[in-house]
C-alpha cells in the first residue's frame, strides 16, 4: 500500500464530513457518530455528481442532494436506492497525529 498524508487528525471530527482534493481525486471523510474516520471517493454512483460539494452528512448518512440518492456513513453503502456502495479509500490514524491515505488501493 501506498499511503501518503492527507491532514492532521486535528482538522477532522467526530460527526462531520470533511471534503479533500488530493492528487487531483475528490476525496470525502466522513467520521461517522461513535465511528472511526472513513475515505471515500468524493462521487456519487449514480452520474458522478461531486458528493464534495453536492452532499449532507448528519453523523450517520451522507445525502447527495441533486439527486437524493442515500449512504450509510460508516460503510458507504446505498441505503437508498440499495445495491451500490461508494468506493473506500484505506485510510490510517498514525501515532504522531497524522492522518493517511492509500489512493492506488481503491
Amino acid at each position: 500500500m501506498a499511503f501518503q498524508t492527507l491532514c492532521k487528525q486535528k482538522y477532522l471530527a467526530e460527526g462531520e464530513s470533511v471534503p479533500f482534493l488530493i492528487d487531483g481525486a475528490e476525496v470525502l471523510v466522513l467520521w461517522p457518530d461513535g465511528g472511526q474516520p472513513r475515505a471515500f471517493v468524493g462521487r456519487c454512483p449514480h452520474e458522478g455528481q461531486s458528493l464534495v460539494n453536492n452532499s449532507d452528512f448528519n453523523g450517520r448518512i451522507l445525502v447527495c442532494t441533486v439527486h437524493g440518492w442515500v449512504f450509510n456513513g460508516r460503510t458507504g453503502e446505498g441505503l437508498s436506492p440499495t445495491g451500490c456502495r461508494l468506493r473506500e479509500f484505506p485510510l490510517r490514524l498514525t501515532d504522531d497525529g497524522r492522518v493517511e491515505i492509500d489512493l492506488v488501493a481503491a
